[in-house]
């Protein structure tokens, strides 16, 4: 199940960037959303169990 909710989470990411490049100004991607997409990515990860501390 966490799974798909990450996969699904990604997938919006991905609909959000390519969005992006249709709404004036064509072909630009604004900062906010590469901001945005970085931490739909990083929520996706964690979702699925990936810590940012390195474990010995």
């Amino acid at each position: 199940m966490k799974l798909i909710i990450a996969a699904v989470i990604t997938l919006f990411g991905l609909l959000m960037l390519t969005v992006s490049f249709i709404v004036p100004p064509t072909g630009q991607i604004d900062p906010s959303v590469i901001a945005a997409f970085g931490e739909i990515l990083t929520f996706a990860g964690t979702v699925i169990g990936i810590d940012y501390k390195y474990k010995h």
